[in-house]
């Protein structure tokens, strides 16, 4: 019973359908557990490697999130920090002129009343004099009894000469 078919007998077909029958029920049978546990922990492993990267994805995201709220307040409070230099700056500078133009006033005041009694003095000690020369003047007019041109010499001798001092 040969049947030829392309060169092939039916014999030889059902060996090798035999054969890979054969075959398919050992691997089912000793390695398809194994063959299906490695594809199932690859399986895992993967699930695993997904999940792992998403969590790492969304820390990655709260941690940009939380960085950006942080930077945010950072630069709400330099802000507040600029301001309230600016505002402690002007306030001091404002007390620093007021404490100058008080000074200056009082420097002012304090010359003015220098100035009254350096003048007040001068007025006194020029009247001293002016006494002293009148009284120098009298005694002189009285011990030479002077006519009316010599007591004008006179006069005008002693003006002349508190003029020079």
């Amino acid at each position: 019973m040969s049947i030829l078919i392309n060169s092939t007998t039916i014999g030889d077909i059902i060996i090798v359908s035999g054969s890979v029958l054969l075959l398919f029920i050992l691997i089912k049978t000793f390695a398809w557990k194994q063959i299906t546990g490695i594809f199932e922990a690859r399986e895992q492993k993967i699930a695993n490697d997904i999940d792992t990267a998403e969590q790492a994805r969304q820390q990655a995201e709260a941690f940009a999130t939380k960085r950006e709220e942080e930077l945010s307040n950072a630069k709400t409070e330099a802000n507040q920090i600029i301001d309230n230099a600016k505002e402690t700056g002007l306030a001091k500078g404002d007390q620093i002129i007021s404490e100058a133009k008080t000074e200056a006033d009082r420097l002012k005041e304090k010359a003015h009343q220098d100035i009254a009694q350096n003048k007040a003095e001068a007025l006194a000690d020029v009247k001293g004099e002016v006494a002293d020369l009148t009284v120098l003047l009298a005694e002189k007019i009285m011990v030479s009894n002077l006519d009316k041109e010599a007591q004008s010499n006179l006069i005008d001798s002693y003006i002349k000469k508190l003029g020079d001092a």
